[in-house]
């Protein structure tokens, strides 16, 4: 039996996740800053299913918090076999009218916790000679929407390099990039999404699955659902110029909550 760890693990896709290795017969240890919702979570899917669950609190913006979280994927006595770097947050503002600590605690969040786990799964996993290692981008990877788009951008970026340092060693390093979701992503954000359409929407569970599916066959980046891999490729043939006119626009359209 092996051993999958996943940040963000309380909800949405890191739920997901958590979800879909537990009923596959995956150990988990599970990451987030919230203790009771990690005891639920734990205590939900361990009755389910039967698997052991290990509890890990950690805020991934406190820099020996994401240490600890490195320090277990790394320990050879207790092998990590799947690392899955989920957690991240979005904010309702543009990111001139954010609070900087807010932009800096996303950067901390989404690009350098990435880094440290991923480093430290990375070598662990390629002393053992096999391993996988999934790292939560965005569709938004692809569009230019302020430090977010930036952030997600940047993680996208590092996993294909970190894959392409991989190649050969029987580790895998996959970038999910997903679209809009139905999770509490949006809601804690305080983003209005009344307006997009349902066909917009991606099921949490559908797109761990195809994730799952595509780190099984070595690929690179997945992009679940067909809506979503068309975008991608639009955006990707598109003139840069276009991109940050049209994906900008949208991005400038956010204001400042009331109160």
């Amino acid at each position: 039996m092996t051993t999958a760890l996943v940040t963000g693990a309380t909800s949405g896709i890191g739920l997901a996740f958590a979800r879909q290795l537990a009923l596959r017969g995956h150990d988990l240890v599970v990451v987030a800053r919230d203790l009771a919702r990690l005891q639920s979570v734990a205590a939900e899917l361990g009755s389910q299913t039967g698997v052991d669950i290990e509890i890990l609190v950690a805020d991934l913006a406190v820099r020996d918090q994401t240490q600890r979280v490195a320090d277990r994927v790394a320990d050879p006595d207790r092998p990590v076999e799947l690392v899955v770097n989920n957690a991240g947050f979005g904010l309702a503002t543009a990111s001139i009218d954010s609070a900087l600590r807010d932009e800096e605690r996303m950067i901390e969040v989404m690009c350098r916790a990435v880094l440290v786990v991923s480093h430290a799964a990375a070598r662990a996993m390629r002393e053992r000679g096999h391993g996988a290692i999934v790292n939560v981008s965005s569709v938004a990877a692809f569009a230019s929407l302020g430090s977010y788009s930036a952030a997600k951008s940047w993680c996208l970026v590092y996993t294909e390099g970190l894959a392409h340092e991989l190649s050969g060693t029987g580790v895998t390093a996959t970038a999910l990039c997903p679209g809009f979701t139905r999770t509490e992503f949006h809601q804690r954000a305080r983003l209005n999404m009344g307006k997009l359409p349902g066909a917009a929407w991606l099921d949490a569970d559908r797109l761990v699955k195809d994730c799952l599916d595509d780190v099984a066959a070595a690929k690179v980046v997945s992009v679940p659902g067909p809506l979503y891999k068309a975008l991608v490729l639009g955006l990707g043939l598109a003139p840069r110029g276009v991109v940050r006119t049209v994906t900008g626009a949208i991005g400038t359209k956010r204001r400042p909550p009331a109160g």
